[in-house]
């Protein structure tokens, strides 16, 4: 199902396999110290900044939970709080999103984490026929439709960018 550059598999690509959903890789090279990992993917992919969605782990009311927004807004964290039905949202500490996710920072991908979480996709995904979202390793990103990355992730959507 993938199309693309051929990309070694990382465990979203194997969950969107298994899952029989269609999808792009779409590999770049990465720039170490990199400003903005999601700016730089967008650019070296030559996609538009609203397109490819950026995938961040806030902790809501303690419960680690995944926001996923256009790389060129930030997390509204009243808005996610709100989103997963709690009060308060803080950023999830890097060492605690990669060990529950099993990705690292700038590869974290939305799809096939080590343990399900809840999700929440900005509403604005669902304008575009096809989202790119980290592929699970720094340097890929995935293209998929929203309505594909919402069911895979079991999803909800709201305005949650800003």
């Amino acid at each position: 199902m993938a199309k693309g550059k051929k990309v070694a598999g990382t465990p979203a690509t194997v969950a969107l396999t298994k899952a029989k959903i269609a999808f792009t890789t779409h590999a770049y090279d990465h720039v170490p110290g990199a400003k903005s990992y999601g700016l730089e993917a967008a650019e070296a992919l030559g996609l538009a900044p609203e397109q490819v969605f950026k995938t961040l782990l806030v902790e809501v009311d303690g419960k680690l939970t995944v926001g996923v927004v256009p790389v060129d807004k930030q997390l509204d964290l009243k808005a996610i709080a709100a989103a997963a039905g709690g009060k308060k949202a803080v950023m999830a500490d890097p060492a605690a999103a990669e060990r529950t996710t099993g990705y690292v920072v700038g590869g974290i991908s939305p799809i096939g984490q080590k343990r399900p979480l809840t999700t929440v996709v900005d509403s604005t995904a669902t304008e575009h026929a096809t989202v790119y979202v980290s592929g699970g390793r720094r340097g890929l990103d995935i293209g998929l439709s929203p309505t594909d990355l919402i069911t895979v992730t079991k999803a909800s959507t709201a305005a949650i960018a800003r």
